[in-house]
């Protein structure tokens, strides 16, 4: 089934019964399909029930954690321990792991440009910001060295902005000036947003508007962007889910309605 579209498939649910929310979790889920043996790290709510429709649908070899250092042999809710465990992964191997590419994660965005540049760290200037975020963490690692999503649950011309006020995260134009040893492994797949699905499939690798999610019109996503999207003549859906993925979202990983709250209708 392609991850975009614009009728409702074969034996699915009508579109009027599917919430935005599940719409995200869906285009999630998506950035991990046929993923392999890779360790998915995903970062929010509907991104981690994402990664766990991706794992008991179309990727089963999937890899994912209990959030700390435990790999899941099962796919337990949102919230609750797994029953059973297939490995153990300390801090090092998960470095490891970063350092080899064998993961993908999707962070989150406080500020990301249209080059894919993504700022965790602070608002305003370095020397005196006007807020303190989270940090730069692993952003450069992660993005010069696996592939990197993002999510970001409430698109706004406050987070999609011209420039980012600092690089925590690599964009492309980043990675091309630093060189070849850079970009060898530099890889955004895809930006998700409250309204569509973005990524920068362009010739010179700015960001372009690939799905919107049904109900959110192309004005309002240009309205609420910082910058000049790249937006094709036809832009398709972001596609729903089946039955099968709706049941699976709604009453074995996420029971709670958990995502209702993180991206409410």
């Amino acid at each position: 089934m392609s991850a975009y579209g614009t009728a409702t498939p074969s034996g699915s649910t009508g579109a009027s019964t599917v919430t935005r929310a599940e719409y995200c979790v869906v285009a999630c889920a998506e950035a991990w399909r046929n993923a392999g043996e890779v360790l998915a790290s995903p970062m929010g709510t509907v991104p981690t029930i994402g990664a766990r429709l991706a794992r008991l649908t179309f990727s089963p070899e999937l890899l994912l954690t209990d959030g700390e250092a435990l790999l899941m042999a099962d796919v337990p809710a949102v919230g609750q321990r797994p029953d059973a465990v297939e490995g153990w992964l300390p801090f090092r191997q998960h470095l490891a792991l970063t350092a080899t590419g064998r993961r993908h994660v999707m962070m989150g965005a406080s500020q990301i440009d249209r080059h894919g540049n993504q700022n965790i760290s602070c608002i305003g200037p370095w020397e005196r910001p006007t807020r303190q975020l989270l940090g730069v963490r692993g952003a450069p690692v992660n993005t010069l060295n696996n592939p990197t999503s993002y999510w970001v649950p409430r698109h706004s011309s406050r987070v999609f902005v011209d420039r980012v006020d600092m690089v925590s995260g690599v964009g492309h134009d980043r990675a091309a000036e630093a060189g070849p040893s850079a970009m060898r492994y530099h890889r955004i797949p895809e930006v998700i947003s409250n309204l569509g699905v973005f990524d920068f499939e362009t010739p010179d690798r700015t960001m372009r508007l690939r799905s919107l999610h049904p109900g959110v019109s192309v004005q309002q996503v240009t309205e609420a962007t910082g910058f000049a999207l790249v937006v094709p003549e036809e832009v398709p859906y972001t596609r729903q889910p089946t039955d099968v993925e709706l049941r699976l979202i709604r009453e074995v990983v996420d029971p709670k309605g958990l995502r209702e709250r993180e991206v409410p209708a």
